[in-house]
């Protein structure tokens, strides 16, 4: 009896050495939103650059209104046909993700 007892102690013990916390790796994803704040300019002051690839980029698109703010980036609001979108471009023309 003193063997089996003893054999049970092992075999449990050899188990629980399997059972120890596995550690995880979550990938936490953090948005920092930075609020810039744009003050609405004329559509006549907007850069002819930014017009001709807003153009471009979108034909028959009509821009309703533009922002800019303090880095000389735009954010227009355009609408073609009866959608409305809002798009963001630097100085130059170029097209920024935000």
């Amino acid at each position: 009896m003193k063997k089996l007892i003893l054999s049970a102690v092992i075999v449990f013990g050899s188990i629980s050495i399997y059972a120890t916390n596995v550690a995880t790796t979550e990938t936490v994803k953090k948005t920092v939103m930075v609020q810039d704040t744009y003050t609405e300019v004329s559509i006549e002051s907007v850069p002819q650059v930014v017009t001709t690839a807003l153009q471009n980029a979108y034909p028959g698109a009509k821009l309703d209104k533009a922002f800019v703010n303090e880095k000389k980036e735009y954010k227009l609001n355009i609408s073609v046909g009866d959608q409305k979108a809002t798009v963001y471009s630097d100085v130059n023309g170029n097209w920024l993700k935000i």
